[in-house]
């Protein structure tokens, strides 16, 4: 099992930068894939990025792609997403999550806001 937690969310202008990071502890993050979700108001979670456990390839939502950059650092058991250009529309909660078995993300964090103003 693994633990995630995430930090670096915040209020930042449109057009700026985050990074957020998510610590794990437990088992060590090689094992899983990871990824990052979110979830806007009134709005169901969606997939933002993800790192794959094998062959180190990324994955992003056409959303996001070119703007952000999921990377992992697997020996201090981080995953981190780095958030350029950043819309209004980018403002939700975002979620780190781990995936073991392919196609369940059976661990979550627990969020961290993203408020992007105009």
């Amino acid at each position: 099992q693994v633990r995630l937690v995430e930090s670096g969310g915040g209020l930042v202008q449109a057009g700026g930068s985050l990074r957020l990071s998510c610590a794990g502890s437990g088992r060590t993050f090689s094992f899983y894939t990871m990824g990052w979700f979110r979830q806007a108001p009134g709005k169901e979670r969606e997939f933002v990025a993800a790192s794959w456990r094998s062959g180190g390839s990324t994955s992003y939502a056409d959303s996001t792609k070119g703007r952000f950059t999921i990377s992992r650092d697997n020996g201090n058991n981080m995953v981190y997403l780095q958030m350029n250009s950043l819309k209004p529309e980018d403002t939700a909660v975002y979620y780190c999550a781990a995936q073991e078995v392919v196609g369940n993300w059976g661990y979550w964090g627990q969020g961290t806001q993203v408020t992007v103003s105009s």
